[in-house]
């Protein structure tokens, strides 16, 4: 089996290129999909989150906003909310490999890969990308998003420019999506074909 790690910036499109992985039949375990499960209505991570930051989880699940409000711009209590999720997503990512232990090649689709998590143990990583004035457009059409927000947000992310040259491959999403597609079919045709 090869692990490929998916990544990207905000607004670079990598949902679209985990979904063409999906649909070219590669197993995907989304980072993000496994913290709302943990952290959702009745998820597995409620109580501690609610232990360490109270007022901050319901009926819902967790209050995204104001546990944000309790961890933003405090390295100490972002580092408390890390040593409660991370371990919880590995495990989750465990349970993924050994679902899929006879599939040729599965994905990691983690947002924050090299800011936290970092490249050990994956085969190659793929860097989505799309030109800047793209990417400002697409999350700013985002609801609630705000160029305040949106600079924080890439304040706290490793710039694109190092992203793609620390990546065994990019994928341009600034190009019509038949274009993309081809680009990641010829990515898993390429990994398949070292197996």
């Amino acid at each position: 089996m090869k692990i490929l790690g998916l990544t990207g910036s905000i607004g670079m499109g990598k949902s679209t290129v985990a979904q063409m992985l999906r649909d070219l039949g590669v197993p995907v375990f989304d980072a993000d999909a496994a913290v709302h499960e943990l952290q959702g209505p009745g998820g597995a991570l409620i109580p501690q989150i609610e232990a360490a930051f109270p007022g901050t989880t319901g009926p819902g699940g967790v209050d995204r906003p104001r546990l944000g409000a309790a961890v933003f711009g405090d390295p100490e209590r972002l580092a408390t909310l890390e040593r409660i999720v991370h371990p919880a997503v590995a495990r989750m990512r465990e349970d993924f490999l050994r679902r899929n232990r006879d599939a040729p090649l599965v994905v990691f689709d983690i947002p924050l890969l090299f800011e936290k998590v970092g490249d050990a143990g994956l085969d190659a990583v793929v860097v989505v990308s799309a030109p800047e004035r793209m990417q400002r457009e697409r999350v700013l059409a985002r609801p609630g998003m705000t160029v305040e927000k949106f600079e924080q947000i890439l304040a706290l992310q490793v710039p694109d420019a190092e992203k793609r040259a620390r990546a065994d491959y990019v994928v341009d999403t600034g190009t019509p999506l038949e274009t993309t597609r081809e680009q990641v079919a010829g990515i898993v045709a390429a990994l398949k074909r070292n197996e």
